[in-house]
């Protein structure tokens, strides 16, 4: 029997996505039978100091640090070229080479845009197959080397951007991002009504305000729908305890319209049941509303990916982007009495998701390293 091989995945907390996909990939990996696993957070096992504050910065960038993220992430972009990313080529370097030392993997995955890695391989000579699994709907240049293997992406239009920077297209493959299993498995909606106490008879408007919250006003917009008869909303807080306090005062007698949650383990639950979703434009969360088919209202993307994903999605007319909290009431109550934009929004996010992603990309990432491996070893002969 063919040995399996060693797998090596670097990754990144800059945001759930990174780290939602390494695990999504690891699951993937025992169930095709390859035990040897290894996740590394390479930047934070190196630098803990200096990603702990990268990391604050980036979560700020959500809330009032929206200019100094638009001046990173496209800013990067242009200089990616430049002498001044040099610090960033070598970042985790040393951490790297104990990890290659200590594991010996045969196969290394990136789910963040990690370039010491390439850079490891030209600098030492070392080869080991190297692919990058892509966790937006866009392209930022960082993600781009010679010395990667091969990348699998979220759409055709990140593959022809990838192409653009002189990678060959039999280099880049078009899997979608890949997603948690049960987002793609057959449910009873029935029982997730029950399951709920949800009205299967009125429309559900699901927004996911998470532990760094969506909206601005997400208690005003609750109010605002609290007299809708037809209407149940359901809220999901996640760990912000302090959000989920707050909404507590204004269900009153209307607690069958307003469904407040902390953090849901099987949020795929909700999505089924949706008439539509108010969330953020992160690329996984998006990935997940296409595989279910629930259609989205983005509100005010962040700068840089938010903002890319999100003008990707309303371009396929799969999504409304709100960019003002005021207008946000209004974008919902319209859609949601028009069913027949419904209905097409439906279909056009459904179309853009990549079944079983995370399969399609775990055999190829086998397939690639054997023929690498099988090349090797005629080399030698």
């Amino acid at each position: 029997m063919l040995k399996k091989p060693k797998v090596l995945i670097l990754t990144a907390k800059y945001g759930n996505g990174h780290v939602q996909v390494s695990k999504t990939l690891v699951k993937q990996c025992r169930e095709l039978g390859i035990e040897e696993v290894v996740v590394s957070d390479l930047y934070a096992e190196s630098n803990p100091v200096f990603t702990e504050i990268t990391q604050y910065l980036y979560l700020k960038s959500f809330t009032i640090g929206k200019q100094f993220y638009r001046m990173f992430y496209y800013g990067v972009d242009k200089i990616y070229n430049k002498k001044l990313l040099t610090l960033y080529f070598k970042l985790g370097n040393k951490r790297l080479h104990e990890l290659i030392e200590k594991e010996q993997p045969d196969i290394i995955i990136n789910t963040f845009p990690i370039i010491v890695v390439p850079e490891y391989r030209r600098r030492t000579g070392n080869i080991i197959p190297t692919f990058n699994v892509l966790t937006d709907f866009c392209l930022h240049k960082i993600w781009v080397h010679k010395n990667i293997d091969k990348y699998y992406v979220a759409s055709k239009r990140v593959k022809e951007k990838v192409m653009s920077l002189g990678i060959h297209p039999a280099s880049v493959k078009v899997t979608g991002i890949p997603i948690r299993s049960q987002f793609e498995e057959n449910l009873n909606e029935e029982a997730i009504y029950k399951k709920y106490n949800l009205d299967p008879a009125k429309k559900t408007l699901l927004v996911m305000a998470g532990a760094h919250g969506v909206l601005k006003n997400v208690k005003e917009l609750c109010e605002s729908f609290l007299e809708e008869k037809n209407l149940q909303t359901v809220v999901v807080c996640g760990n912000n305890t302090a959000l989920k306090e707050s909404l507590e005062s204004i269900t009153g007698k209307n607690k069958e319209n307003l469904k407040l949650l902390g953090y849901v383990e099987r949020v795929d639950e909700l999505f089924r049941v949706a008439s539509c979703m108010v969330t953020k434009p992160g690329g996984i969360t998006l990935s997940e509303a296409a595989a279910v088919g629930v259609p989205v209202i983005l509100y005010k993307p962040v700068p840089g990916q938010e903002k890319e994903n999100a003008l990707f999605f309303q371009e396929n007319e799969a999504a409304l982007v709100v960019n003002r909290s005021e207008e946000v009431y209004e974008a919902v109550s319209n859609l949601l009495q028009n069913d027949k934009k419904l209905r097409r929004m439906k279909r056009n996010i459904k179309r853009l998701h990549h079944p079983n992603s995370s399969l399609t990309i775990m055999e190829d990432i086998v397939k690639e390293a054997a023929v690498f491996k099988e090349k090797k070893y005629i080399k030698a002969q």
